[in-house]
């Protein structure tokens, strides 16, 4: 292997999911509809979110437009609180450079995360960050993952993939000819990964041994 790619959420980085929480229930609030109607509103601008400006998405949830401004603002409030490596993340990721692998970067993530970013512990150890809010691409598509290759330098099939499998990335990644591997501390957390059968990882660390 010439290059580890790696995912974000819940991989280097553990998600908020209380915070983002409390987050989309002020949204709710706002938008003023019900329960089901609000979550099929959400789910439907889901990639909205992911790929554009989330002042245009609030907008399309119905959030009033006098208040786009100020929950666009508490996301970005958000990203700069919650960006933090997990346990051994810097460790693993600098001496992983160490050893002359490239090192890159491949997140679904709204606009806080770009924005956030070059403040991060993290920001430096990259050499490709790829943010779907920015180039409008997300998992599992193709083209995410070779536009992440091309800017490392290397082909896919010189990559280990690594994440806890959101969004189908782990078989977006095999399919283009990478080495996915699953990494969950504890149980999957996805739908469909009880059987996984490839490359397993259950921390930071062992990403070592694979390299």
């Amino acid at each position: 292997m010439r290059a580890v790619i790696f995912d974000l959420w819940d991989t280097l980085v553990d998600w908020p999911a209380a915070e983002a929480a409390a987050l989309q229930q002020r949204i709710a609030a706002l938008v003023g509809v019900g329960d089901a109607e609000f979550g099929r509103r959400w789910a439907d601008g889901y990639r909205r979110s992911q790929t554009g400006p989330l002042a245009a998405a609030y907008g399309a949830l119905g959030v009033p437009g006098e208040h786009v401004e100020a929950e666009v603002a508490a996301r970005h409030e958000f990203g700069r609180r919650v960006l933090r490596p997990r346990d051994g993340a810097t460790a693993v990721l600098a001496e992983l450079r160490r050893r002359g692998l490239r090192l890159g970067l491949i997140s679904v993530c709204s606009e806080e995360v770009p924005a956030a970013w070059p403040e991060t512990e993290l920001a430096g150890l990259f050499d490709a960050a790829t943010f779907s809010s920015e180039c409008g691409l997300m998992k599992p598509e193709a083209a995410i993952y070779l536009r992440t290759a091309r800017a490392l330098g290397v082909e896919p099939h010189d990559c280990l993939f690594v994440g806890d499998g959101a969004n189908d990335e782990l078989g977006g990644a095999a399919r283009v000819g990478m080495t996915p591997v699953l990494f969950v501390p504890g149980a999957p957390l996805w739908h469909g990964l009880a059987g996984w059968a490839g490359l397993r990882i259950s921390s930071m660390e062992e990403v070592l041994e694979l390299c």
